[in-house]
Parts: C-alpha cells; sequence; structure tokens
C-alpha cells in the first residue's frame, strides 16, 4: 500500500509539515494493523544511539532519522520504510541480493529502501544502518 500512496502522493513533499502528518497517519496505520513495527522502530533507535557520535531526530518528511555527526545515516518511516544512501557499488551488490530495492522516489542514485514486515528484516536494518554508520566514520578518517 505505501508504493501505490507514495507513487501518488509524492507531491505532498513540497507542502509544508505534510509529510509529518502523513507519516503520523502511517504511524497510526502501523499501530492498528502491525504495531509491532513501532516497537522495532524503538529498539533500533536505542542501538543505534549506542553508537559512536550518533543522534536522531525527526525527518524532515515524518519519521526516525539516525546521523553520524552532521551527515544522515538513514531514516525510518512509521511505516517500516528504511530509506538511506549506500555507495552506489553496495547498493548494487545488495539489490542483487535482492534484499533491498532501489528507493521509491529517488532512482538511479544511491538512495535505497527495505520495508521491514519480521524480526529479521530488523535485524537486516540494523546491519544496514550500521554499515550507513561505518561509511560515515570511514570517510571522515
Amino acid at each position: 500500500m505505501f508504493r501505490f500512496v507514495t507513487g501518488y502522493l509524492g507531491f505532498l513533499k513540497s507542502v509544508p509539515t505534510m509529510g509529518w502528518a502523513f507519516d503520523s497517519w502511517l504511524k497510526v496505520w502501523a499501530l492498528i494493523t502491525k504495531p509491532v513495527i513501532l516497537d522495532w522502530m524503538d529498539e533500533i533507535e536505542t542501538e543505534v544511539l549506542q553508537w559512536e557520535n550518533t543522534t536522531v531526530k525527526i525527518h524532515k518528511y515524518g519519521g526516525l532519522q539516525f546521523d553520524c555527526g552532521h551527515k544522515e545515516i538513514g531514516h525510518i518511516h512509521s511505516n517500516g520504510l528504511l530509506d538511506m544512501l549506500l555507495s552506489r557499488s553496495v547498493k548494487q551488490t545488495l539489490m542483487e541480493e535482492g534484499r533491498i530495492e532501489d528507493h521509491h522516489s529517488f532512482k538511479n542514485t544511491g538512495w535505497t529502501s527495505f520495508y521491514m514486515r519480521t524480526m529479521e528484516d530488523k535485524e537486516y536494518a540494523l546491519k544496514l544502518l550500521k554499515l550507513g554508520h561505518e561509511r560515515i566514520i570511514n570517510a571522515k578518517r
């Protein structure tokens, strides 16, 4: 459902605060249909905040954004969709493995999308975020 909605409502990003409103609706939807996603988001936040130089804030289009220093590691929308930037080579490798997808809005870039549906997906999302965190940390050195 999210892919269908974002495909037709992507223009809402240009309306101030509409992304937050839409993500709030996603959070209510998740609470009704699959509340464990919100638990997973809390668990991921707790874990990521233990990593070197990380912070969390509300993403400009809603959801939780994880930063390392002043660079975004990735963000999770309230329906369990993790969006993050990877190098194109890493993205290509992971896409060939079939675990991640091209970003739902920014096609043909380093941006990726990954949907958490199971506990194993939550663990994989953490691995992806760790990969992004390490990319940022190593770029600073």
